[in-house]
């Protein structure tokens, strides 16, 4: 009996054994099993979170696309709107360094000459010159008999004259120029009171 005993003993011992191993396999199973469900949890989160994913994912494209062309948009017409006003102002000052040609022309045909040949020539070249100002696009401001106004006119004289209206403009002794709405040259003219 006594081996009968040693026997169910001996194989209580096994058996505990396996047990024991069974036990800490579940119990390292478990807490990795609870990770596993955590991560099979998170993976049924992700897997909603990709399904509504490329919707917003196509939603942001969309968005960036959208605010990149309009950037561009404006970017485009910044650059066009700079080239027009930098070719605007080159023009204007190219304008403005002939314009003390222009008043040598006007001085020379305001001198009485004997030489008619002299006065036609000295007038087909002012004509010349006024044709190629128009060309430009650089209008005369008009000032005689006109209001003074001081966003076109330079008042460098002040005359008493009961005959002429108040700020009229009654003599002109440069002329101004204009190109659009710009002013290249203010007209230097004589003001009555």
């Amino acid at each position: 009996m006594s081996e009968d005993k040693k026997t169910p003993e001996s194989q209580q011992e096994p058996e505990i054994k396996s047990e024991a191993k069974a036990e800490a396999k579940k119990a390292e199973e478990k807490p990795s099993g609870k990770k596993q469900d955590k991560k099979e949890s998170k993976g049924a989160g992700e897997k909603k979170e990709e399904q509504s994913s490329p919707a917003e994912e196509l939603k942001g494209a969309n968005d960036r696309y959208l605010r990149l062309l309009a950037e561009y948009d404006n970017y485009r017409k910044r650059s066009q709107k700079e080239k027009d006003s930098l070719y605007a102002d080159i023009k204007s000052d190219t304008v403005a360094k002939f314009l003390p040609v222009y008043d040598n022309l006007v001085r020379a045909l305001a001198q009485s000459t004997e030489d008619e040949a002299y006065r036609r020539g000295v007038e087909m070249i002012m004509t010349q010159f006024n044709t190629t100002l128009e060309k430009l696009g650089a209008t005369k401001i008009e000032c005689l008999g006109q209001k003074f106004d001081p966003s076109l006119h330079n008042a460098v004289m002040h005359v008493e004259d009961e005959e002429k209206s108040e700020n009229e403009i009654v003599e002109v002794f440069q002329d101004g120029f204009m190109m659009g709405e710009k002013v290249i040259r203010f007209a230097m003219v004589k003001v009555a009171n």
